[in-house]
């Protein structure tokens, strides 16, 4: 009979320093998504929930807002199962606009404030939403989205608001609501509401919007409280005593990204005070808050570190969690060596509510007892089931071999709206992700199946040659693509895009990074061409935007250019 390690060979691997974790956290809480915030009012009143440029809202607080913002959306005659969208930065509207909109029973559809009216359109429209909650300076697009959707109502705030520099508010815009007049008149009696955690839709959030058409990602309050629990409260169950009510947390990616709306949300489950960062993109500001505040964790994407590994950073104790894309194997040792601490990596998809794989090498120096570091997304979190799959044969491919990443467990999505079930297959989700398995149950990305280049029929992982590109010591960002050979059909030659540090700018050619790449890699990896620039296109969630990249060379092929 198979054993259970042998059938998840990363059940060995759960342990946090000294510390055994639990192999299963089943059976999970069926209960609405919004108690946890609930319950860290009823246990930490008066404690910091939010801290916006240096203005603290406590958690009474916090729930105050969010129950007065449901009975002001009840009364504009928002009810259970309705879709509310946010079109907000990282702030603190985001999260009472969150919970308040959760308190109706209505679904959350988060969309980025990058979006151009056609997408808000396509979103809006998709999803059926009828009101939506936006920055005051978004009024004009929403209202010719308005024209084109059934959006019936659009609330207002100012970036200003819950900030010291809170300005007073000069009436309120034809066609619109203000965010915190609603708040100010009305009760915090929010509407009595039954939740099937398991059935009813907490989220529905939009993805694949860089490689294709969005879909709508259905997500349950059980998918998400079961995420919560499977991330943190899981890998630190041995430190809650010191940290829970007592610790803080930097969020600088966006909220309304799923990594960013979960990293939140787990700090509002353990009564966490969360400093955040409204623009992803200040570095100079992320070093302010991590220098002053040395909270205990921040959540940050790869390009984010980096840039802050080009910044004087100090001996820091705090724990770097890095997610939503490949973190290059040298920026993750430049980074710990400034700060003395290591960075883990985590992994995920907004499908997977959305974490699914977490490094514990590099929060085991925390205990006091510092394991040898795996570079690596890590394991499976608890009741998360993984296959790695040849597509050419079907079948499973045995530890140490690369295949395509499928996952299964409590946090995977109900599928593709409006459709339950579709985008799975037989429950398991096809990550389109290659990854290999190492003898520990230690998970590696080895590339996006999309960005994955064919040379003359051999399989090259572009994610590869980033990290050799970022081994380079004049290379600050760098991104390899395979685009056409106008050689051979159908096959690809690699191109690497890259950004020098400023002291390399003069002095460093396209030979000396193709050399380079010569004696790290097989001759047909290595990059054809090279270019330089002084900044990469990135994606709304901070990726570099590799599809961007390669459809700028398919045009400029066809152009003959």
């Amino acid at each position: 009979m198979t054993s259970p390690e042998e059938k998840r060979p990363w059940l060995k691997s759960y342990k946090l320093g000294p510390y055994k974790l639990e192999k299963s956290l089943e059976p999970y809480p069926e209960v609405a998504l919004f108690s946890m915030l609930d319950q860290s009012a009823e246990r930490f009143p008066r404690s910091t929930a939010i801290d916006y440029y240096g203005l603290r809202t406590s958690y009474g607080e916090l729930k105050d807002f969010a129950d007065r913002l449901a009975c002001a959306l009840a009364e504009l005659g928002v009810k259970k199962g309705d879709k509310v969208a946010t079109i907000l930065p990282t702030c603190p509207q985001y999260i009472i606009a969150n919970f308040g909109i959760l308190k109706t029973g209505a679904v959350h559809v988060p969309c980025s404030i990058l979006h151009k009216e056609r997408e808000l359109v396509y979103e809006i429209g998709e999803s059926g939403a009828e009101t939506v909650i936006c920055l005051e300076e978004h009024l004009d697009r929403l209202l010719s989205v308005k024209e084109n959707t059934g959006l019936k109502h659009i609330i207002i705030t100012s970036l200003t608001d819950y900030t010291p520099a809170e300005q007073e508010q000069q009436g309120t815009p034809e066609g619109a609501y203000r965010f915190k007049e609603l708040i100010s008149r009305h009760e915090a009696n929010p509407p009595e509401i039954v939740i099937n955690p398991r059935e009813d839709l907490a989220y529905l959030a939009f993805t694949g919007g860089a490689t294709g058409v969005p879909k709508g990602v259905m997500l349950t309050h059980f998918n998400r409280y079961a995420n919560v629990m499977q991330a943190m409260p899981w890998a630190m169950a041995s430190l809650e005593k010191s940290i829970r009510g007592k610790a803080s947390l930097c969020v600088a990616v966006p909220l309304f990204h799923s990594y960013g709306d979960s990293t939140a949300l787990f700090g509002i489950y353990w009564g966490l005070r969360l400093i955040l960062v409204q623009d992803p993109r200040d570095t100079d500001y992320i070093v302010k808050m991590l220098v002053e505040n040395r909270p205990f964790m921040t959540a940050l994407v790869p390009t984010q570190l980096m840039k802050l590994r080009e910044k004087d950073l100090p001996r820091m104790p705090i724990q770097i969690v890095s997610g939503a894309s490949y973190l290059p194997v040298d920026v993750r040792e430049s980074i710990s060596e400034k700060i003395k601490m290591p960075v883990s990596e985590g992994y995920g998809l907004t499908e997977t509510s959305p974490l699914t794989h977490l490094d514990l090498t590099g929060f085991s120096k925390i205990t006091g007892f510092a394991a040898k570091q795996k570079y690596s997304i890590g394991l499976p979190v608890p009741d998360t089931d993984v296959r790695l799959v040849d597509e050419d044969s079907g079948k499973e491919c045995p530890a140490g071999e690369p295949g395509h990443m499928y996952v299964k467990g409590p946090q995977v999505m109900k599928g593709y709206w409006p459709d339950e079930g579709s985008g799975l297959v037989d429950g398991w989700l096809p990550t389109g992700d290659i990854a290999r398995m190492d003898e520990d149950g230690y998970f590696y990305i080895v590339d996006r199946i999309k960005d994955m280049a064919n040379i003359s029929g051999y399989k090259v992982y572009t994610s590869t040659i980033d990290d050799i590109l970022h081994q380079h010591p004049a290379v600050a960002m760098a991104a390899a693509i395979g685009i056409p050979d106008p050689e051979r059909e159908g096959s690809e030659r690699i191109k690497a895009f890259i950004v020098l540090k400023q002291e390399y700018r003069d002095s460093v050619t396209a030979d000396d990074i193709i050399e380079f790449c010569r004696e790290r890699c097989t001759s047909y990896a290595v990059p054809r061409h090279v270019e330089f620039r002084d900044s990469l296109p990135f994606t709304v969630t901070e990726k570099i935007f590799k599809k961007q990249l390669r459809e700028e060379e398919i045009q400029k092929m066809a152009g003959g250019s």
